[in-house]
């Protein structure tokens, strides 16, 4: 599970002029099954951020290599959708003449194909990529449009795809109680109980984060995430059916597991929804495949459409694993200071590129011990690529760092203990006043939504504003999210809790871990972000009131460029905030790093 980051993957072998002969080849594919179009997520099976080689589907057919984004083609014409992220990487990578280039948010497949849908059309998708929830809205718009929607048995793309890689087969390996925190055990009977409590008889878990948080195992099969690709069914008296390649078990991992988990071919999935006949069922509508959902069906099942039942509890980390990512962002903390310090040495000279630069932190990670991957392909982006909040830094792309330029680098680590996601911002050279005020104003948001008390019930969406109050005082804002979920040595993404603009009212909970990450971006220019991990606390009084309050617990530790901050802009409370977080910051780290760092890191964290 060593990997390391590449900058040669789709976008280097698959370029834009693949694009042509591959939709020329999809579109006799679909002709000869009938079909007037097709519909290609980017998603799998597994409904996966993070995908296999072998699932890149949307990748091979168009060349765009964004984390989220969708196609659709038709008979004399074709789209490409992206959000806000990829409006630029989307126009580089793929051919335009063939795909036409559309918003993911505001229009999305389904608002394309109800107005561009041919009356009476056979439009084909793969009801295993799609979910229940996304198969229902994309029937709707495909209807309105007077066309059909068809399910395909098997997808089209794979009928083409020749040279396609074969599926993964990383061995699992058991996550340890020390690591865990709780046994798997405790954990089907946990959820178990849930399950009965709602009238049910068995609950289908898809998503990997969840099988491998249920089942306290990890494995290899994703880029970044430490994920066996499978299917479970939970049954209510806790047992549990996991369908897995065989070539992923080990000795271990079936003596882990025990005897109340059966270990099943992955071809068994469809016979085992069959034998559920007469079975009250839960299923996420959101998460499990749309194909999953019509075998149940059709199969005699009643299925309860409901929350994946491991979610939540997943996403509230009990004690250990706290402990866990606490130590993790320490050792993390020490490699990005390490970073930081050789790039105040050596930035300035104007001969490190993005590439360079990102290599080189990821050996620093890799010199702090337990490293077992990067957390997601580092965002290392100078000036106006920094102004690209998803940037992913490519061998075409690849540009010097320059004096007087912002920097910015987002990355994490995966380790066995914690998954760590950190953004830092530097300047090199000397920042202008905009530059200072911009900067200084997300790290007014992220002090703000880092010092937040809140009572229990208050769901992130209700925290946003504060993130962002510094910059709407100036006429400024930012387009992404300010705060995500974070597994536990899982996804870097985890829900269901959220902190952005949208409505999610999954009210914060003791244990969560989320992302405190406010940003500002100038197009064509620079980007700031300023992000750090934190944790929910439990409630707890607060001198003088009379209702317990929630608060964060800042987990990541690495300096904040002092020479972009303009300490006129920052209240009493904010400069002792930076003071005192430098300070920790200081102590934690010093003991951990090079000479050289250490030096550096006196200066870097000095009070102001």
């Amino acid at each position: 599970m060593d990997k390391t980051q590449s900058f040669q993957s789709f976008d280097d072998r698959s370029d834009a002029a693949t694009v042509a002969p591959r939709l020329k080849s999809l579109r006799a594919e679909l002709a000869r099954r009938g079909l007037d179009g097709f519909v290609i997520p980017h998603s799998d099976e597994y409904q996966s951020e993070y995908l296999p080689e072998c699932n890149e589907r949307l990748a091979w057919l168009t060349s765009f290599t964004g984390s989220a984004g969708a196609a659709v083609v038709l008979k004399d014409k074709a789209a490409v959708f992206a959000d806000g992220r990829y409006t630029l990487q989307v126009r580089q990578q793929t051919d335009t003449k063939q795909f036409e280039p559309r918003d993911l948010v505001e229009e999305g497949p389904n608002g394309w194909l109800a107005n561009n849908a041919p009356k009476g059309a056979k439009i084909g998708f793969d009801p295993w990529v799609h979910s229940a929830a996304s198969a229902d809205a994309l029937r709707i718009a495909v209807e309105k449009a007077g066309a059909a929607l068809v399910p395909t048995d098997g997808n089209p793309i794979d009928a083409v795809w020749h040279d396609r890689p074969a599926a993964p087969t990383a061995k699992a390996i058991p996550h340890a109680m020390n690591l865990a925190g709780e046994s798997a055990e405790s954990k089907r009977t946990r959820i178990a109980e849930d399950i009965k409590k709602s009238g049910a008889d068995a609950a289908i878990v898809s998503l990997a984060d969840s099988i491998c948080w249920l089942l306290n195992v990890r494995g290899g099969d994703t880029p970044h995430t430490p994920f066996v690709l499978s299917y479970a069914i939970l049954n209510s008296d806790g047992s549990a059916d996991w369908f897995v390649d065989e070539r992923k078990i080990t000795p271990d991992v079936t003596k882990h597991l025990g005897n109340a988990v059966r270990v099943r071919a992955p071809s068994e999935f469809n016979s085992a929804l069959d034998a559920l006949k007469g079975k009250t069922v839960v299923a996420d509508p959101n998460w499990t495949a749309a194909a999953a959902f019509d075998r149940l069906a059709k199969a005699g099942a009643t299925v309860k459409r409901g929350v994946d039942p491991c979610q939540l509890p997943k996403a509230c980390k009990n004690p250990v694993e706290i402990e866990g990512s606490r130590k993790a962002h320490i050792r993390d903390g020490a490699a990005l200071s390490n970073f930081l310090s050789w790039m105040a040495r050596e930035a300035p000279n104007g001969e490190i590129t993005e590439i360079q630069a990102a290599e080189t932190l990821e050996g620093y990670r890799k010199k702090a011990g337990s490293l077992t991957d990067l957390s997601f392909d580092s965002i290392s982006g100078a000036a106006p690529h920094a102004a690209l909040p998803h940037y992913r830094v490519t061998t075409s792309s690849n540009r010097k760092i320059n004096r007087n330029e912002i920097y910015l680098i987002d990355s994490g680590g995966q380790y066995p203990d914690g998954t760590t996601d950190v953004t830092r911002t530097m300047i090199v050279g000397t920042p202008t006043a905009e530059m200072k005020d911009r900067f200084t104003r997300v790290l007014k948001g992220h002090i703000a939504l880092g010092t937040m008390k809140f009572p229990p019930g208050t769901p992130g969406v209700a925290l946003d504003a504060f993130a962002r109050k510094a910059l709407w005082d100036a006429g400024l804002d930012y387009d992404h999210g300010t705060g995500h979920g974070v597994g536990s040595y899982l996804s870097v993404h985890e829900g269901p809790q959220n902190i952005s603009k949208r409505p999610i009212h999954q009210p914060l909970m003791p244990g969560m871990i989320c992302s405190n990450e406010p940003g500002y971006y100038k197009e064509g220019e620079y980007g700031i972000r300023i992000e750090n991990l934190v944790v929910v606390t439990e409630p707890k009084a607060v001198p003088g009131g009379d209702r317990k309050m929630m608060e964060f617990e800042t987990v990541t530790w690495a300096p904040i460029d002092l020479n972009l901050v303009e300490p006129s802009l920052l209240t009493k409370e904010e400069r002792d905030w930076l003071n005192d977080y430098h300070a920790k910051t200081r102590a934690k780290l010093s003991p951990l790093v090079d000479d050289e760092t250490r030096n550096w890191l006196e200066q870097a964290t000095r009070a102001i």
